[in-house]
């Protein structure tokens, strides 16, 4: 049987999934990476550590795997995170810069101070914010010792660098389009944008399709040297690709860390109402453009809230927001500022509307409320810009297997969604892009009638004014201007 292996590296872990040529999961396995926050607002990974945990995903997947004919390695990463390496030596000279991270929140300001947002926005898709890595590419520079040359990339082209022994410097065009230093409509780095970041556009990586030649493995666990790595992509545009979303206005929600929010669009369509533009993929030179909205903390803050009420698990937090109804107390998960379509980097996180009454159910339920709210708001911002209708609304990720937590999500947007059993949605995406590269899939509509097995959960018709405007009122007190208290 041939097989696709398909790397899924994500913020929190690494995994391996064995695809068949019949879309089939054959073997996974999964590795912890670790993530650090050396202070306030700082959020950082080891990049050694991040390659480490694709390797021992790699073996763990293998070791129990049917024998099957490894015809490709395929690539989806986290986003907007970046690194710098040695060029000669491929030492890492730096850590990885989470996309999570608002150490450049300061420079950002500074850019948007001296005019450059409407240009930035124009030729990227994306606003000035510090999740994005123009200002992480300067920072991480700024402190690489004299003397040295080096490579900057994102997370994809640092794997690449390690899976080839070096040979290759390469991204896929969805990484380049994260990183604010591609123009999306010419699909090529700016030096433009490089001078605005003071970055050298040299130092970054050949942009390919996502379903390429990357080159070939080299010293990778398990795997023959010389198979080649045939796809790479971000692991939201791999999801979304992987669902089979390919007509215009079909969306995707991945849950996790934080949230993506994702849909397919015609054409290039320029971003406005706080989402952005990006490319979903690209596919023989041509860009399949989406609308995104990425939400900064989405499931992060159930494990958080677990532990505050003493709660075994998240489950346990989610059984006991079960037993409340809504209308409780509003919560807004703004732990690191909030992303899209609001983009606060100032606005904290915060419990509205509490007093005597209010009960530890109450108090989970807001929190898992807090997920839906978000993605309402995102889908209702892109709704309104691209006025045409939603189509498949697809979810994905750890927390979209629970049923409490997305028929919340469908009653407040007012639309199904598509539960998918299987959770590696952009491990698989990742392995269609490689196998169309090999001919294994003759085309995308072989792909999207690749069978998949789903669960179609519908809005329950229920009120959800009394929701959204206490959630609204909490929004508002998050990202008002706080100004401290000077005590004499």
């Amino acid at each position: 049987m041939r097989a696709i292996l398909a790397i899924d590296q994500g913020t929190t872990n690494s995994k391996a999934v064995l695809v068949s040529e019949r879309g089939e999961v054959l073997a996974r396995g999964s590795a912890a990476v670790g993530i650090s926050y050396p202070q306030p607002g700082w959020v950082e990974q080891d990049p050694r550590r991040i390659y480490a945990s694709v390797y021992e995903a790699i073996e763990a997947c293998l070791k129990g795997a049917p024998a099957v004919t490894i015809e490709a390695v395929a690539v989806s990463n986290q986003r907007e995170s970046v690194t710098v390496w040695d060029a000669e030596t491929g030492e890492a000279l730096g850590p990885v810069l989470s996309w999570q991270c608002r150490r450049t929140a300061p420079d950002c300001e500074r850019l948007i101070t001296e005019g450059r947002l409407d240009r930035v926005e124009a030729l990227t898709g994306l606003p000035l914010d510090p999740m994005f890595p123009g200002a992480k590419f300067r920072w991480l520079l700024d402190r690489v010792p004299a003397g040295r040359r080096v490579r900057l990339g994102t997370i994809d082209a640092w794997l690449i660098h390690c899976m080839t022994g070096g040979r290759r410097h390469v991204c896929d065009a969805s990484n380049a389009a994260r990183s604010q230093l591609f123009d999306l409509k010419r699909q090529a780095w700016s030096e433009e944008l490089g001078k605005i970041f003071e970055v050298d556009i040299g130092l970054l990586p050949e942009v390919l399709d996502s379903s390429a030649d990357f080159g070939v493995t080299r010293g990778l666990a398990g795997i023959a040297d010389g198979t080649p790595i045939r796809s790479a992509i971000g692991d939201s545009h791999a999801a979304l690709f992987g669902h089979g979303a390919f007509k215009p206005g079909d969306a995707k929600v991945t849950f996790g860390t934080g949230s993506s929010v994702m849909t397919t669009l015609p054409r290039f369509i320029a971003p406005q109402n706080g989402i952005t533009t990006t490319v979903a993929w690209r596919i023989a030179g041509v860009p399949t453009f989406a609308f995104e909205g990425n939400i900064l903390v989405s499931a992060a803050s159930l494990p958080w809230m677990a532990e505050i009420l003493g709660l075994a698990d998240v489950a346990a937090l989610v059984d006991l927001a079960e037993t409340a109804e809504p209308g409780g107390p509003g919560f807004v998960p703004a732990f690191v500022g909030l992303g899209a379509p609001y983009w606060s980097s100032d606005a904290r996180a915060l419990f509205s509307q509490i007093n005597f009454a209010t009960t530890r159910a109450q108090m989970a339920r807001s929190v898992t409320d807090s997920i839906a709210c978000q993605v309402h708001d995102v889908i209702a911002a892109m709704r309104a810009q691209s006025g045409g209708k939603l189509g498949a609304l697809y979810v994905d990720g750890g927390p979209s297997q629970n049923r409490f937590l997305m028929q919340c999500v469908s009653n407040l947007i007012e639309h199904a969604v598509v539960q998918c059993e299987a959770p590696e949605a952009s491990a698989l995406g990742a392995a269609y892009l490689a196998g169309l590269s090999l001919g294994m899939w003759t085309d995308m509509e072989v792909i999207a009638a690749l069978p998949r097995s789903t669960q179609v959960i519908r809005p329950e018709g229920l009120d959800r004014t009394g929701l959204l405007n206490t959630w609204n009122d909490a929004l508002a007190r998050s990202t008002f201007p706080h100004t401290p208290v000077k005590c004499e």
